[in-house]
């Protein structure tokens, strides 16, 4: 019997980690807001991601990159950062 399956490879998340360059934390906000592939459990404890699906999620970054973060405004600033204490002696 010939099944229509394609072969697919998981992979557990140091992996996903190292191929991506993401935290542990950033994934999982990540994943939580639907931007990035969801995980699924082989077993109650083993969590792991189709590797298909996170190739196709760098390759959609890589052809439309984040906007970077603007630098902050320092002008509203209501004091500069260690400065105003009094010295102690």
């Amino acid at each position: 019997m010939q099944s229509n399956l394609r072969p697919t490879r998981v992979i557990r998340r140091p992996d996903v980690i190292r191929k991506t360059g993401l935290s542990r934390t950033t994934i999982h906000n990540l994943e939580a807001a639907g931007s990035f592939p969801a995980h699924f459990l082989l077993t109650p404890r083993c969590a792991v991601w189709d590797e298909a699906e996170i190739d196709a999620w760098i390759a959609s970054r890589r052809a439309a990159p984040a906007q970077g973060a603007p630098w902050p405004d320092v002008s509203l600033r209501r004091s500069a950062p260690g400065r105003g204490k009094a010295a102690r002696s």
